[in-house]
């Protein structure tokens, strides 16, 4: 058997996360166990600090016993079409479009500021999106397209 392995803070993390969420873990050494069972080397130290970088908590199940779980994600909560717009106002300078996608152009620096609010937003129409410097890739569902979606974010804009 090999000796378990160092992985990055990021990697492991992650791992603790989807180890959470697939079963139920009651303590800290109960994870350092499993994640060496993975192969992943981690302190119970470095653990605990994980555990509270994620937000985990310790929450009551079924029978009474209690684990650790991870509250709804920020990615997960829905940003109200408020904020979009202010968002959307502040920072987007040009959209276009082409097929099923949407390009939105930000200031440089700023374009995640403008994917992070789009991934929050939940729109349905909205896959996903790539924020580089100054430009966001939006992904629009096939049954919406790109000119779609850039016309509602144009408006939204305010161009």
């Amino acid at each position: 058997m090999t000796a378990p392995a160092r992985v990055s803070k990021t990697q492991r993390q992650h791992r603790i996360a989807k180890l959470l969420e697939e079963q139920a873990v009651a303590s800290q050494p109960e994870l350092v166990r499993l994640l060496a069972a993975e192969g992943l080397r981690a302190t119970q130290a470095t653990v605990s600090r994980d555990l509270e970088d994620l937000g985990a908590v310790k929450v009551r199940v079924r029978g009474g016993e209690t684990v650790y779980a991870i509250p709804e994600l920020a990615r997960e909560r829905v940003a109200p079409e408020d904020h979009l717009r202010r968002v959307l106002g502040d920072w987007v300078v040009e959209v276009a479009s082409s097929a099923n996608l949407a390009v939105l152009r930000t200031p440089p620096g700023s374009a995640h500021v403008v994917g992070s609010a789009l991934d929050r937003a939940g729109l349905p129409e909205i896959i996903g999106t790539v924020a580089g410097d100054d430009t966001v890739l939006v992904v629009a569902s096939e049954n919406a397209g790109g000119a779609k979606v850039a016309k509602r974010l144009s408006s939204l804009a305010g161009l």
